[in-house]
């Protein structure tokens, strides 16, 4: 059975409105939850960009789900730092904490002043910070130069066993990259063909751990309302790499996607006002294999799709818990 859970999205909704929502989307059945964590909206229209790592702590306290994060170590966050937070996190949440560990986005790295590197070096980056956080997790003393710097860390606070580092992929080479190092591995909506060939490629390769997947949806009773609102929020999100990873501001992203139609939002947004089509997509991912789906409404009134959903998709699936 699959854990379905709910996608909390900082650059699209306020902090405090954000609570609330996953308050109620664990009233409304959802089992598990995870979050963004951006110092930049994709769009302006987006408008927000709440602190993730605050977040978490009053989100694990209101609720008892499970909770993950999606963030990149290695030049807005130095490593050490991002293994204090998890460290902290999984001493005071013990077993409902993971984090999903990527090369990130220039949109939200841009901000150091630093250049933003090449693919390749990001890569390398990221497989530096991953080897730091771990064996900080692990209570070493950890001293370190490379494409990160550190200079005999050790994390104090730590719970008893290390929370689980996801690999973060959208591309085969990805995955079998994170089957080397991941104790999972996360990705976005696509085809069921590339979904499969993702999930194939990260077990072949000796990948371990949970498969998850994120995937993004518009729901509204009308079905021209549940277009449109996937166009006003999300048309800035349809460009594939390198271009996403390498636009660097909300109004850049907001000029590429000036000439995005509506309808081109159906290759990367499931968008339907009938909830019995969006449990027959969550039941087809789910066949694929992946053990949890995050749902990500992106529209940015929450109450509504989290209400239907609880009472009309989510009875459809075979839901549980972590």
């Amino acid at each position: 059975m699959t854990v379905y859970g709910f996608h909390a999205s900082h650059e699209q909704v306020p902090p405090a409105d954000l609570l609330q929502a996953v308050v109620r989307a664990e009233q409304a059945g959802f089992t598990a939850a995870m979050c963004s964590d951006h110092f930049s909206p994709w769009s302006a229209r987006q408008g927000q960009s709440g602190f993730a790592w605050s977040w978490l702590g009053a989100a694990l306290q209101a609720t008892d789900l499970s909770f993950g994060v999606v963030n990149a170590p290695g030049q807005r966050y130095h490593p050490a730092i991002i293994a204090q937070a998890i460290g902290t996190l999984g001493s005071m949440y013990p077993g409902r904490f993971w984090a999903a560990l990527g090369t990130g986005e220039a949109s939200n790295e841009h901000i150091t002043g630093a250049a933003w590197p090449r693919k390749e070096l990001r890569t390398e980056r990221l497989a530096q910070s991953v080897d730091v956080i771990r064996r900080l997790l692990q209570g070493e003393e950890v001293s370190h130069d490379g494409l990160v710097t550190v200079d005999r860390a050790k994390v104090w606070t730590r719970p008893d066993e290390p929370p689980a580092l996801l690999g973060a992929a959208v591309s085969e080479q990805t995955a079998k990259w994170c089957a080397g190092w991941a104790d999972g591995l996360i990705t976005v909506n696509a085809d069921a063909d590339t979904l499969r060939r993702l999930i194939a490629v990260y077990k072949e390769a000796g990948g371990r751990g949970k498969v998850c997947l994120q995937v993004h949806l518009s729901y509204a009773a009308d079905e021209d309302k549940a277009l449109a609102l996937a166009h006003d929020q999300w048309r800035s999100n349809v460009f594939p790499p390198p271009l996403c990873w390498d636009v660097d501001t909300a109004e850049s992203f907001d000029l590429a996607a000036e000439q995005v139609p509506a309808e081109a939002m159906h290759k990367t947004v499931r968008i339907s006002s009938d909830p019995g089509r969006h449990a027959e997509w969550l039941n087809e991912y789910a066949a694929l294999g992946f053990d949890a789906i995050y749902l990500h409404h992106v529209g940015q009134e929450q109450t509504e799709w989290i209400d239907v959903f609880g009472t009309k998709v989510l009875p459809q699936l075979e839901v549980t818990r972590p």
